[in-house]
């Protein structure tokens, strides 16, 4: 009987000891996946992103293998624009005049990208910015995940 008692004793302290492991792991997995963004990271957006996936707010992926267009942005003093721009095989990109002012703003430790356009006017979060990955989030909750784009020559 009292290998019996022990022997439970055991198992729960095992339990509680693996929930308690688990709960930590999650808790700095958690904390580690939220960046806070700052004045000195909005610079970091600067150049050409290419669009790796997209997150709808259901949890749908879509993986992007190959973009046809990659985005270019220029930002000085939180001012600047979005171009779409096309990559060639030479590694320059084809370029035309269309394009999205923008402007980065700040509300309650939040940093967003509005755009304007002659048609409509809308903003996306910057959930996460490091100098190879861009992680914005629209109104709708769907997440763009962007990457640098490795240049392409057939020079």
């Amino acid at each position: 009987m009292y290998f019996y008692i022990l022997k439970v004793q055991l198992i729960f302290y095992n339990m509680t000891n693996r929930i308690y492991l688990t709960f930590l792991l999650t808790f700095f997995l958690l904390i580690s996946c939220n960046q806070t963004i700052t004045t000195a990271d909005i610079d970091k957006i600067n150049g050409y992103w290419e669009i790796e996936k997209v997150i709808l707010a259901d949890g749908t992926k879509k993986e992007y293998r190959i973009s046809e267009t990659i985005d270019y942005f220029k930002i000085k003093d939180n001012k600047g624009f979005r171009k779409k721009v096309v990559p060639q095989l030479d590694g320059s990109y084809l370029i035309n005049n269309q394009f999205e002012n923008i402007a980065i703003v700040k509300d309650k430790d939040l940093y967003y990208i509005k755009y304007t356009t002659k048609y409509t006017k809308f903003k996306e979060q910057i959930v996460q910015i490091r100098d190879s990955i861009l992680v914005l989030k629209n109104a709708q909750n769907v997440e763009y995940h962007y990457k640098k784009p490795i240049p392409f020559s057939v020079k």
